[in-house]
């Protein structure tokens, strides 16, 4: 006699919880190989210099990753307050 497989569901709620975690922890990486475009932008001649438009470039992202941290943070914190256990998670709890 075969057993059923048994699937288990996870709550909505910390379904995404723990999604958004996953991008609170892939954000550095992100933020690391998007920082290093700038690098490999070609130029036309060994003379040129984009820099101008590289540091333009690095201010906006910078702008945007602290404006995802940021959101992320609020989300995380919502949630939390939401679960109303008290505890932390064993990620990034002190």
């Amino acid at each position: 006699m075969k057993t059923p497989i048994r699937t288990e569901f996870l709550d909505r709620s910390s379904y995404r919880q723990r999604r958004f975690r996953d991008a609170a922890r892939w954000l550095p990486i992100f933020a690391a190989v998007l920082m290093m475009l700038p690098l490999m932008w070609p130029r036309e001649t060994p003379d040129q210099s984009l820099t101008s438009s590289g540091i333009i470039y690095v201010f906006g992202l910078w702008v945007l990753l602290v404006a995802l941290a940021f959101l992320l943070s609020r989300v995380l914190r919502f949630s939390e307050a939401l679960d109303g256990d008290g505890e932390r998670s064993g990620w990034g709890g002190e």
